[in-house]
């Protein structure tokens, strides 16, 4: 092993973890997994863990802190990037020492003299170039390459991911599959209103959670609600800007109609579970995704959910949710028009998506991610 010595009952397995997107000015889903993962993590004795980032000035923001002792590398971020996957340099084990494991948990490879664990949480750019920008598109294929080269295991979220990975000319026998999980708040009526007064959400609305981007498909999320004009139900829409999508084109289609659209932009982690729980409905009609938090959080609170079916989202559902063609607006309306015509139906789906969530836990990701450290360096 790296550190040279034989691992035995009486000594923790070292792992260096990759959390530089906590950083990222989007962080993104990437960073909460990663954030959640490693909190839970950290309650485990057989471990000893270490962040691993580029040069900064400060401490990331508090909502994106990560949980555990974080080391710097020389370089600031977007030159250590390139260095990392053009010249391998330097290695993860400059800032931490000797380790066991590197556990990079992005599309950033490091170099390191221990075996490598890679996290994929998608490979959306392979199937659609303007899922990324032009400099992601590039840098993501080159991550891709090094890590079907140098990963010892990949740990996926999904089946769906899994079959990307498949597809991509990964080795079937180095993926494991990893799901994420989810932690249920206990969220009462006064919560609620408290909430819904703060924001300014008087009438009834339909929740969208998730980066501004042509992936989340807001463009079907406009369409239904669209469709629900007159309706005297309105539109809450959470999540930073990210990148290739023009949010007031997006939102066209309701120009003129009495659906009002609240951008709310970044919320706090700690007022999500209220938004949720007051929901008429959580619609989240995305087009690719690794895994899909946001619907596994809406599931978790209450919130009767409309996702895809053609990506990750069903496989987290279940039955919990129902399940649409997202590029099918009318049928994301018509989704929509059920769960709020039919309060049974949206009672039982608050329900069911509840007892479905309660099956993704932190906890089993944890053990499954040991397990994969133990696999990589036993």
């Amino acid at each position: 092993m790296a550190t040279g010595q034989t691992l035995g009952v009486d000594r923790r397995r070292r792992v260096a973890v990759t959390v530089e997107q906590c950083w990222h000015r989007v962080p993104g889903g990437t960073a909460t997994a990663t954030l959640g993962t490693l909190a839970a993590l950290a309650d485990r004795s057989d471990l000893e863990l270490v962040g691993v980032a580029a040069r900064h000035a400060g401490p990331a923001p508090a909502a994106f802190r990560p949980p555990i002792e974080v080391r710097h590398l020389p370089l600031p971020r977007l030159a250590l990037y390139e260095s990392w996957h053009g010249l391998r340099w330097p290695k993860v084990e400059r800032a931490t020492g000797p380790v066991d494991v590197v556990h990079a948990t992005a599309i950033a490879v490091p170099p390191c003299e221990a075996p490598l664990v890679m996290t994929i949480n998608d490979l959306a750019f392979l199937a659609d170039a303007s899922q990324a920008t032009r400099h992601g598109n590039r840098f993501f294929r080159r991550g891709t390459e090094l890590a079907r080269r140098h990963a010892r295991l990949v740990l996926v979220p999904s089946e769906a991911t899994a079959a990307e990975c498949r597809d991509a000319g990964f080795d079937p026998d180095v993926i494991r599959l990893v799901p994420y999980g989810v932690v249920a708040r206990e969220v009462g009526e006064t919560d609620v209103a408290a909430l819904r007064s703060r924001r300014g959400l008087s009438r009834p609305y339909v929740l969208f959670v998730g980066t501004v981007e042509p992936r989340k498909n807001l463009a079907a999320v406009a369409g239904a609600m669209a469709g629900l004009a007159g309706r005297g139900v309105d539109l809450v829409l959470v999540g930073p800007d990210g990148w290739n999508e023009d949010l007031k084109a997006r939102l066209a289609p309701l120009s003129g109609t009495d659906v009002a659209v609240h951008r709310l932009g970044f919320v706090p982690a700690d007022e999500l579970p209220a938004l949720y729980a007051g929901a008429a409905a959580f619609c989240y009609p995305s087009l690719r995704e690794g895994f899909g938090l946001p619907v596994l959080e809406a599931m978790a609170h209450g919130a009767p959910v409309v996702t895809s079916s053609t990506t990750s989202t069903a496989e987290v559902a279940g039955d919990g949710a129902l399940l649409v063609e997202p590029t099918d607006h009318g049928a994301v309306r018509d989704a929509l028009v059920r769960l709020l015509d039919d309060a049974e139906l949206a009672e039982d789906l608050r329900d069911r998506g509840r007892k479905r969530a309660a099956t993704y836990t932190w906890e089993r990701t944890a053990e499954l991610t040991a397990a994969a450290y133990a696999e990589a360096a036993p």
